[in-house]
């Protein structure tokens, strides 16, 4: 199934112009409808960085108004988000910020109906003046969406507002074209921000920064000078009392389209005109179209041992935890350049990495035995974790007498600058870009359902599932997939402990 571009929801406008990333005027104040208010995202995540923003100077002026199955009072939900907050908070909060936060909080249960929480946004919008704007945030499973939309257009919630959306968005291309179609009836493009907390950390921004303000790297950023990519995101956790959702996901529909090729665009997108949404969200759907249809031939799936016994998961299931694939670029950049991209759940270690492997240079210079490219290419290396750390890695000489080299490595970390108190949580940030209107971070319908399009082979006609012990690296596949190439990780080398650095 092909879909043409379809001009109305490409690259969402920036109302009133330009609007430039770090250069912002004070949020509008804002009544924040918070979806699915007693789950776990929003007792983990949303809850506590609501909290932040607004007894911080970014957001000081909302209303929360939550909603949930749950027959709650405002006291009661009060009672459950200082819970969340005191549990999953990251930042110290005294009695009396908490006291002022709660005022904050208001709860109308989902089954009072469109008309109820009309009325509770509305007497939220009186306490807060005439200069208010509506933020939704769908913190609900996928398939409940488009009733939450519904309710909102029957609350008469649409005007002034925008709608978090959190993913999957759709599970392939038929289904993505439809719940975009659907939304389209009551939002327009605009007004939609399809989230991805991994855009949201700061090493993401951090690699636009890397890539192009720095004349040093843009160069050689391109087929000439680089030999493949890896994105590698291995997970230690389970299903974690998920086995609904995982179960009609799997590792594919849950972690590549929605966040390993989100992350990709990044590293792989040109130059944007302007450091603005509009600009940025088109060289991201650039490279989405140029993507090549990923083939089931170089797709490797695994199942951990085990994962048939887990409460609510099929005794035949097929569902893959693991999955390894290589993608390619069809463009003059990247024509030829692969990309590794691999991500599962029990596996050995939980990290976020992007290896960026150089070519190698010519080595007949150094004699037998020199230890040059015995340990493999010169890697770029970004970890992103909330730490945004950077490495890169290069031969050079081990002290003592003759020409011996080693792999020796340049690393950074935010953890080492006096501003690492400023870093925001990935569900902050994205939740203070939604409220600005600033879509950078977030992907468009077009891009979503053009990754959809490429992935149709791979969902049609899936290779078979390879089961893996937990704990491990998974099936043994994976290492033909990348041959005559290696994985990155497991690291040979630690990252450097900044504490032992003054």
């Amino acid at each position: 199934m092909t879909v043409p571009a379809r001009a109305d929801i490409a690259y969402p406008g920036v109302a009133g112009g330009r609007t430039l990333r770090g250069l912002r005027d004070p949020v509008d104040p804002h009544v924040i409808v918070l979806f699915g208010a007693t789950g776990d995202l929003s007792r983990r995540k949303l809850l506590p960085g609501l909290t932040y923003l607004a007894l911080s100077s970014l957001t000081p002026d909302i209303q929360i108004v939550g909603t949930s199955l749950d027959e709650l009072s405002d006291e009661e939900f009060r009672n459950f988000a200082h819970e969340a907050v005191m549990k999953f908070g990251t930042r110290p909060l005294t009695d009396e910020q908490w006291d002022d936060f709660a005022q904050k909080l208001h709860y109308v249960p989902q089954s009072a109906g469109p008309e109820a929480l009309g009325r509770a946004v509305k007497e939220s919008e009186e306490r807060l003046g005439d200069m208010f704007r509506r933020l939704h945030y769908l913190s609900v499973p996928p398939k409940a969406a488009v009733a939450v939309i519904t309710m909102l257009r029957d609350a008469g919630l649409v005007d002034r507002a925008r709608v978090v959306m959190e993913k999957p968005f759709g599970t392939d291309l038929r289904s993505a074209v439809e719940l975009n179609r659907t939304v389209h009836e009551t939002f327009s493009e605009d007004q939609i921000f399809r989230i991805d907390h991994f855009l949201g950390k700061e090493p993401a921004l951090n690699i636009l920064a890397f890539r192009f303000a720095n004349g040093l790297f843009e160069p050689i950023w391109n087929r000439n000078f680089i030999d493949h990519v890896q994105i590698d995101v291995p997970e230690v956790l389970g299903l974690d009392n998920r086995a609904d959702f995982y179960e009609a996901t799997g590792a594919y529909k849950d972690m590549v389209v929605t966040h390993l090729f989100q992350i990709m665009a990044f590293v792989a997108m040109e130059p944007p005109t302007a450091l603005e949404p509009r600009a940025i969200s088109e060289e991201k759907n650039k490279v989405f179209r140029s993507l090549m249809t990923i083939s089931p031939s170089e797709v490797v799936r695994g199942q951990y041992a085990g994962y048939r016994q887990e409460q609510g998961v099929s005794a035949d299931s097929d569902t893959e935890t693991f999955i390894a694939l290589k993608a390619g670029i069809d463009n003059w950049r990247w024509a030829g350049v692969p990309f590794y991209l691999r991500t599962g759940k029990r596996m050995a270690e939980g990290m976020r990495i992007i290896s960026i492997a150089f070519r190698e240079a010519p080595r007949a210079m150094f004699p037998q035995g020199s230890g040059v490219a015995t340990e493999g290419p010169d890697h770029l290396t970004f970890d992103l974790a909330d730490t945004a750390k950077v490495s890169l890695s290069f031969y050079g000489k081990r002290p003592g007498p003759g020409m011996r080299l080693e792999k020796l490595s340049m690393q950074f970390s935010t953890e080492e600058t006096d501003r690492v108190g400023d870093v925001l949580e990935a569900y902050e940030r994205l939740m203070l870009d939604a409220m600005w209107g600033d879509h950078t971070l977030f992907t468009t319908a077009e891009g979503i359902e053009s990754l959809w399009e490429r992935s149709t082979h791979v969902l049609e006609d899936p290779p078979p599932v390879k089961t893996y012990a937990p704990g491990s690296w998974v099936p043994n596949a994976i290492h033909q997939l990348i041959a005559p190439r290696a994985w990155r990780l497991p690291f040979e080398r630690a990252w450097r402990d900044p504490n032992l650095y003054g």
